[in-house]
């Protein structure tokens, strides 16, 4: 009997004191305060945004025509220097004929009327920069020989080898927009295309056409923008308002419904630039707020504290 009511006393005692630990815990959790996230907000806005393809395009002038003896003869004198700028009709070389070199002006001192010199000028067909030379002074020529080779400044265009899979954009480009190696930005025009692709590394080449106001190099690699989208009246937040999961499949913003409180809002991404994020849906008004730090990791209907 003593033995039972032994039982009974152990019992009892360890009810009290589950009872008196589970009343203390209950205490405890009702008295801990749901942590308070410290934020900063901002609000939509309207912006123009636009997303691009960067390629790269090559300079070379297109029309380039040839210095040419128009005798055969000897190189008398020779004016030309590659890189020179020169006009149109300009002289660039004088040959004298071997027979006149060889007789020299004894013909003149025979018949002073006949005013033989065996001399021949020949001079450029159209001003623009000489980027070769092939003879010096005292060479002999062919007639019809190239003896200097001038490009035309006015037919200075970008080559443009476009991937074929970007052929869609190039219809919706025509005015382009180069930019140099030096910062230098250039109108361009798409003027024209080759009928053809690069079998290997399946581009197409276009044209275009651009007037510069300085000298461009032949051969200077520029950047050319396609532009792909162009959305000029879109609704925007700064890219640290909008949150994304780990495959970014699935974004969403943190929403203030009221002074101290956030709440989860899934939103559909568009364009996006280094410092903002176009968001098609929903529709924001310009007057909710949205947290734009203080926002990672917190849970939906959070309690926060916006910053001043």
């Amino acid at each position: 009997m003593n033995r039972y009511f032994k039982i009974l006393a152990i019992g009892a005692f360890s009810l009290f004191v589950f009872a008196s630990c589970q009343h203390a815990a209950n205490t405890e959790s009702e008295e801990a305060p749901d942590p308070i996230t410290p934020v900063q907000i901002t609000t939509v806005g309207d912006s123009s945004l636009i997303e691009s393809v960067e390629v790269t395009a090559v300079s070379a002038y297109l029309e380039k025509s040839f210095v040419k003896a128009n005798i055969n003869g000897y190189v008398l004198t020779a004016n030309a220097q590659t890189g020179k700028q020169v006009n149109s009709n300009q002289v660039l070389f004088s040959l004298i004929t071997k027979e006149a070199k060889a007789i020299g002006n004894s013909v003149n001192k025979l018949d002073p009327s006949l005013k033989f010199s065996g001399i021949s000028n020949i001079r450029a067909a159209q001003s623009g920069l000489i980027v070769q030379v092939n003879h010096q002074k005292g060479d002999y020529v062919q007639e019809g020989e190239a003896m200097a080779t001038i490009s035309n400044r006015n037919s200075l265009v970008f080559l443009l080898d476009l991937p074929y899979e970007y052929t869609q954009l190039i219809k919706s480009n025509h005015n382009l927009q180069i930019e140099l190696p030096d910062g230098q930005r250039l109108a361009g025009v798409l003027s024209g295309t080759m009928p053809a692709v690069d079998s290997l590394a399946q581009t197409q080449r276009y044209i275009i056409k651009v007037n510069a106001g300085n000298l461009i190099p032949e051969g200077l690699i520029a950047k050319v923008r396609l532009t792909k989208l162009n959305h000029p009246n879109a609704q925007v937040l700064p890219k640290s308002a909008v949150l994304a999961n780990e495959t970014e499949d699935e974004f969403w913003v943190m929403k203030m419904i009221n002074d101290s409180t956030a709440v989860k809002v899934n939103v559909t991404k568009g364009i996006e630039n280094t410092n903002l994020i176009e968001v098609i849906a929903p529709k924001f008004d310009k007057k909710d707020r949205i947290i734009t730090s203080g926002n990672y990791g917190i849970a939906d209907t959070a309690k926060v504290k916006i910053l001043k």
